[in-house]
C-alpha cells in the first residue's frame, strides 16, 4: 500500500504571520474535548501515535523539552490525547443529570424521505504531532455550525495477535506502518457516516494494544472530519473525502513535541522515545506519509499556527454547505394534498364514546384536569388498536384444567417506544400499561424560528433497536416535518421501514400524506384526521397546542401544533 511519490501539486498556502515574542513556528495547542452523542458524553479515544506502556519518567527531562520549544500562547490548556468526537464545545444546556445541545441538526433528507447529498468529509493527513487534531479542532470552531464529527485514526489499530503483542511491549512494533490499521474497517465506517447512518466505532485501549469490548456511537454528521498518520494511503479511502488537507510540520518540532508528550503523559524515557523515533516512526513518515502529500489539496505549513489558512479553508467549506441547505417544510406544504388517504393509515373506529371524548379535548374551555384525564383514555385505547397490528403466530398452551389452547403470540423479537419530545413522552405511560418491560427512547426535535424547518437536537435509543417493532410517538402531526425526520432517524439506525407504527392523537391530512409518501411500509395509526393545516402550520379544526393544554405551560407565538419549544426538565 505504498503511497505515490511525493510532488509540489498540491497548493501550499501561506505560512502564518510571527507574533511578537514568537519564533517562525508555533506549537499545536491540543486540549481534549467531549462529543455530545445522542444526548449523552461520547468520546473515541484518539491521537497522532500511539501510547507505550514502560519506562520513567522525569520532571527534569520534560522541563528540557519545553525549553526546545517555541513558546506557546496562555489561555489555552495543553493537549490530550483523545478524539472521534462532536463539535468542540457547541451551544449547549446543560442540566444536573445531562446535556442537551440548543442548536439543531436541520433536515440532511429531501421531501422523499432520502438523503440528497451525502455529508461534507475532511481528510487531515500528516506526520506524528503534526498538530492535525488542532487544526481539526481549529476548523470546527471557526465552521461554528453544529453536528460535526471528529473521526480519527487512533481507534482503527487492528487487533494484534499474542506475538505482535509482545513485540508491542518492548517498542518492537511498527504502529506506523498502513498494516498496523484495519482500513476495511475505517472505509466502511466512513461510508456509513456520509450516508447519514448511525456507526459503531472501536475504542482502542494503548494500554493493553487492543479494542474493549464496549463500541462508541456515531451519528448525525453534517460535515466529518477525518485526521490520521495514514489518512491518505488508501485509494478507497481517499475517493470518500471531499477536501484533502496536509498539515505540513518541520520535523524538529514534531521531534520535540513528541519527546514531551510520551515523557510526560506515557512515563516513557527519552532514550526509549528517541529509539522508538529513529527505528519506526521517522522511516515510516519518509515512506508512507510524506509522499501522500501530493494527493492533498491544500498543504498547511506550522499546522494550527497558520491562521491564515485555517480561514480560507472555513470560507471554502462555509460555500459548499450552503449549496447542501435543503427546505422540506414548504415542499411538504405544497405536495401529494390531492391524493386519497394511503393504505398504510389506519384510524381508531370513531365510536359515539371515542368522538365524545373527542370533543372534550377539542373545547378551549376544558380545564387542564380533564383535558390530560380524556387524552390518557384515547392514548390507551390508540395503544391497544396500534398492538393489533403487530405479528402474531400460533401458539398452543395448556389450561390450570389440562387442556390444550390454541391461541396467539407475539412473533417479533421486542417491543421498543420512542416518543418524539415533548407530547410525545405523555403518550409513555399508556405504552407501559400494555406492553410489559417495553423500552423507551426519546427524540427532542424542535422548530427552528428563522427557517421554519424542524431540528434534531438530542436523541437516546436502546441498544440493538435495529431488530424491534418500534412505536414512534407523538401527540399532534400537522405538516409531518417533524414525524419525518424521527422515522429517518430510526432508519440511519437500521429499524427496519415496516417495522415502524406512528401513533398519534390527531392528525392533519397534509402530515399523513407527507410521512406516507415519504415511507410508504410505515404503518400511520390515529384517533382522528383533520382536513386542513392553516399558513401557521396549525391542524383546523385542531386540538391547539397539545404540549402547552397538557403541561399547563404558555403557547408559543404564532407557534404550529407540532411542537415548538420542548421540556429540559
Amino acid at each position: 500500500m505504498a503511497a505515490p511519490p511525493a510532488s509540489a501539486d498540491a497548493p501550499r498556502l501561506p505560512p502564518p504571520p510571527a507574533a511578537a515574542g514568537d519564533g517562525p513556528h508555533r506549537p499545536a495547542e491540543r486540549s481534549e474535548t467531549a462529543c455530545e452523542d445522542r444526548g449523552s458524553a461520547r468520546t473515541v479515544s484518539s491521537g497522532g501515535g500511539h501510547h507505550w506502556p514502560g519506562g520513567l519518567w522525569s520532571s527534569s527531562n520534560a522541563e528540557s523539552l519545553d525549553r526546545l520549544l517555541p513558546p506557546v500562547g496562555t489561555g489555552r490548556s495543553p493537549r490530550k490525547r483523545t478524539t472521534s468526537q462532536c463539535k468542540s464545545e457547541p451551544p449547549l444546556l446543560r442540566t444536573s443529570k445531562r446535556t442537551i445541545y440548543t442548536a439543531g441538526r436541520p433536515p440532511w433528507y429531501n421531501e422523499h424521505g432520502t438523503q440528497s447529498k451525502e455529508a461534507f468529509a475532511i481528510g487531515l493527513g500528516g506526520g506524528s504531532a503534526s498538530g492535525k487534531t488542532t487544526v481539526a479542532r481549529m476548523i470546527i470552531e471557526a465552521l461554528d455550525v453544529p453536528w460535526v464529527v471528529l473521526l480519527s485514526m487512533d481507534s482503527f489499530y487492528k487487533v494484534l495477535t499474542t506475538q505482535q503483542q509482545e513485540q508491542a511491549a518492548h517498542n518492537n512494533f511498527n504502529f506506523d506502518h498502513p498494516d498496523a490499521f484495519d482500513f476495511d474497517l475505517i472505509v466502511s465506517t466512513l461510508k456509513k457516516l456520509k450516508q447519514g447512518k448511525s456507526v459503531k466505532v472501536p475504542v482502542y485501549d494503548f494500554t493493553t494494544h487492543s479494542r474493549k469490548k464496549d463500541w462508541k456511537t456515531l451519528y448525525g454528521a453534517n460535515v466529518i472530519i477525518f485526521e490520521g498518520i495514514m489518512a491518505f494511503a488508501d485509494k478507497t479511502l481517499l475517493e470518500l473525502l471531499d477536501m484533502k488537507i496536509f498539515v505540513d510540520t518541520d520535523s524538529d518540532i514534531r521531534l520535540v513535541r513528541r519527546l514531551r508528550r510520551d515523557i510526560s503523559e506515557r512515563g516513557r524515557d527519552i532514550e526509549g522515545v528517541i529509539k522508538q523515533y529513529n527505528k519506526f516512526v521517522k522511516p515510516a513518515f519518509d515512506q508512507y506519509i510524506q509522499p501522500t502529500m501530493r494527493v492533498a489539496d491544500i498543504v498547511v505549513p506550522w499546522g494550527s499556527g497558520n491562521t491564515v489558512a485555517i480561514d480560507l479553508i472555513v470560507q471554502h467549506m462555509h460555500s459548499q454547505l450552503e449549496e447542501r441547505e435543503l427546505s422540506v417544510r414548504a415542499a411538504l406544504a405544497s405536495a401529494h394534498q390531492c391524493h386519497p388517504l394511503p393504505r398504510t393509515l389506519s384510524v381508531l373506529k370513531s365510536t359515539p364514546q371515542v368522538r365524545g371524548m373527542h370533543t372534550i379535548i377539542r373545547d378551549k374551555e376544558t380545564s387542564r384536569d380533564e383535558f390530560i384525564f380524556y387524552s390518557k383514555r384515547l392514548m390507551r385505547l390508540l395503544i391497544e388498536h396500534a398492538l393489533s397490528f403487530l405479528p402474531f403466530q400460533d401458539c398452543v398452551v395448556q389450561t390450570p384444567q389440562g387442556q390444550d389452547y390454541a391461541g396467539k403470540c407475539y412473533a417479533g423479537k421486542q417491543i421498543t417506544g420512542v416518543s418524539i419530545l415533548r407530547a410525545g413522552e405523555t403518550m409513555e405511560p399508556a405504552l407501559r400499561a400494555v406492553c410489559k418491560d417495553v423500552r423507551i427512547g426519546t427524540i427532542l426535535i424542535q422548530t427552528n424560528q428563522l427557517t421554519g424547518e424542524p431540528e434534531l437536537h438530542y436523541l437516546r435509543l436502546p441498544k440493538d433497536i435495529s431488530d424491534d417493532h418500534v412505536i414512534l410517538m407523538d401527540c399532534t402531526v400537522s405538516t409531518g416535518a417533524a414525524a419525518m425526520m424521527a422515522v429517518r432517524v430510526l432508519l440511519d439506525h437500521d429499524v427496519p421501514e415496516d417495522k415502524i407504527f406512528l401513533l398519534s392523537l390527531l392528525m392533519a391530512e397534509m402530515g399523513v400524506h407527507s410521512v406516507a409518501y415519504a415511507f410508504p411500509r410505515v404503518r400511520i395509526i390515529t384517533t382522528a384526521v383533520d382536513k386542513r393545516v392553516n399558513d401557521l402550520f396549525r391542524i383546523i379544526p385542531g386540538i391547539g397546542n397539545f404540549g402547552d393544554r397538557y403541561f399547563g405551560t404558555d403557547a408559543a407565538p404564532d407557534g404550529s401544533d407540532e411542537e415548538e419549544v420542548a421540556s429540559t426538565s
